[in-house]
């Protein structure tokens, strides 16, 4: 069929028109011209989306269909997000679009879901088929009211009619039973902290469970067996101390053993009732030395009650402790010679005695803590007041030119060095030739390596050159005062000349107009 030019233009307006209506129009409306072309009626359980397009499609985007089947079937959606389920164990499911195996709108009482269970393989699901369930029919484990992903996936979903031991063993029935046979029962005693070891490997389950009560049966031998206690009671219900499950009459007690505390040394030589009553299974004996030699304690609890640190069963007397190989701290010098009471003061195994000097010597301190803790900087422990090492040049004080020859109580008057003064005239104040006519600054003029070599240049540091003939003036001849009243008087010539003015103050003060600093006899008028 062939279109005029005129008839193909009006095709295509209204194509045009068409389309804009139908994405330009309110949902209402768009809804009912999606519909108008809408392959097939949806299925049953699909039948209330049939009138909203947009939850299953979305315009433009063919790839975000699979997103929205999603958002509705959640439980699908979190078996592919946890890689369960046969939406996720079946790659070629996985990665497949929804509608590629569910195909809508073919109508009402279509079915989209299609399973062939004589083809279906077991191994997608979270429960693989095994032993006896290979042979099962589906309905046996799925009912028919329910969907296959809710059919139980434990024993007990399916067999708790079949359980016997619900009440007493719960429902775990793979701990004993497997699926190949269902009284084929494989059971490790050993797992519930029992081991059947001896005799008990031959006993019948039900010769200690015989109410079929396996949970809080005893695991006591005296539990089972104290109607056949010969003892009365007398030995107390630890019957494995002398008997085993291997032969209950052959009876063996070794004290090294079946016990916590080894007979050696001396205690070997010791009869029972030395340490144990009549009840010797009554008894709650400790095992600490100090526990039956508290009264022998020679050090009345000073060094604590751990007697094996020191002592030894074979003889008591016989120390075995090495103050070097036992502990952090070596003993050197002359804290050889100390007894352990001058620093173990408090019970040593209560007291954990710190391993610098000062919190031993802080009372010794001479320094008053000024030096601060480091003892060992200075001092050895050979002898504390001998070969003591200092070096000063790591001090802000470093000794230079004489003052390496001074002794250091010149300087220190007490052993709190740090007190001592850094300032020239804090100790040369006594030796000031100058009477204090100058400031304290002596290192301006002065240095350690002698004092006599000193310099000073008036013209660089001073704002008054020295010409002519102040050139040879010494310095006291201006410097009568101190500078701070020099300071005040100005350097005018008059200021220190106005004695020698003969003129008496009649020419004013600038004396330089007509002498000069060469010589005050030639004058000249300069200006």
């Amino acid at each position: 069929m062939r279109f005029s030019g005129e008839t193909y233009h009006h095709f295509f307006l209204s194509a045009v028109l068409a389309a804009f209506a139908l994405f330009c129009a309110p949902e209402s409306s768009a809804a009912t011209i999606e519909s108008l072309v809408m392959p097939g009626k949806l299925i049953e359980g699909h039948a209330d989306l049939e009138e909203d397009c947009s939850s299953c499609h979305s315009k433009f985007d063919r790839k975000n269909q699979r997103a929205l089947c999603l958002d509705c079937h959640e439980d699908l959606a979190n078996d592919i997000k946890e890689e369960k389920g046969f939406h996720s164990l079946f790659k070629e499911v996985a990665e497949k679009h929804c509608a590629e195996c569910h195909t809508d709108h073919e109508g009402r009482d279509a079915v989209i879901v299609i399973f062939e269970k004589d083809n279906f393989d077991h191994k997608f699901t979270d429960f693989q088929l095994d032993g006896k369930h290979v042979d099962v029919e589906c309905e046996d484990c799925h009912a028919p009211d329910l969907k296959y992903r809710e059919a139980a996936n434990d024993c007990n979903g399916c067999h708790e009619d079949d359980n016997p031991h619900e009440e007493t063993m719960g429902p775990e029935c793979a701990d004993c039973h497997n699926t190949s046979d269902w009284v084929d029962v494989e059971y490790d005693h050993s797992t519930t902290g029992y081991e059947l070891i001896g005799k008990h490997l031959e006993t019948a389950c039900l010769d200690c469970h015989e109410d079929k009560t396996y949970l809080g049966a005893p695991d006591t031998c005296y539990g089972c067996h104290e109607d056949d206690d010969s003892h009365n009671g007398r030995s107390g219900k630890e019957c494995e101390t002398c008997h085993s499950p291997v032969s209950w009459d052959d009876t063996s007690f070794d004290h090294n053993r079946d016990t916590d505390f080894l007979l050696d040394g001396s205690h070997d030589e010791l009869e029972c009732g030395d340490c144990h009553s009549e009840k010797p299974f009554d008894d709650e004996l400790e095992i600490a030395c100090i526990s039956c030699h508290l009264d022998d304690d020679e050090h009345l609890g000073h060094f604590g009650e751990e007697c094996d640190s020191c002592h030894a069963p074979e003889k008591w007397s016989d120390s075995k402790f090495d103050h070097d190989r036992d502990t952090d701290y070596s003993l050197y010098g002359a804290h050889l010679q100390i007894v352990c009471n001058d620093c173990h003061i408090e019970p040593i195994f209560d007291a954990e005695l710190s391993t610098a000097c000062i919190d031993c010597h802080a009372d010794d301190d001479e320094h008053d803590g000024e030096q601060g803790i480091n003892c060992g900087d200075c001092h050895n422990e050979t002898a504390w007041d001998a070969d003591i090492y200092f070096d000063h040049d790591f001090t802000t004080f470093p000794l230079l030119g004489s003052h390496a020859d001074v002794d250091c109580a010149d300087c220190h008057e007490t052993r709190v060095f740090r007190d001592a003064p850094t300032a020239c005239v804090d100790c040369h104040q006594e030796d000031d030739p100058h009477e204090k006519r100058y400031f304290d600054d002596c290192a301006a003029c002065h240095n350690p390596v002698e004092w006599e070599q000193w310099q000073f240049d008036h013209d660089t540091r001073t704002d008054f050159l020295l010409e002519g003939a102040h050139i040879d003036v010494k310095c006291d001849g201006c410097h009568r005062q101190s500078l701070d009243v020099l300071k005040r008087t100005g350097s005018r010539c008059g200021d220190c000349h106005r004695a020698d003015d003969i003129h008496d103050g009649d020419f004013g003060t600038d004396c330089a107009r007509c002498h000069s600093a060469d010589s005050f006899e030639d004058v000249e008028q300069i200006r």
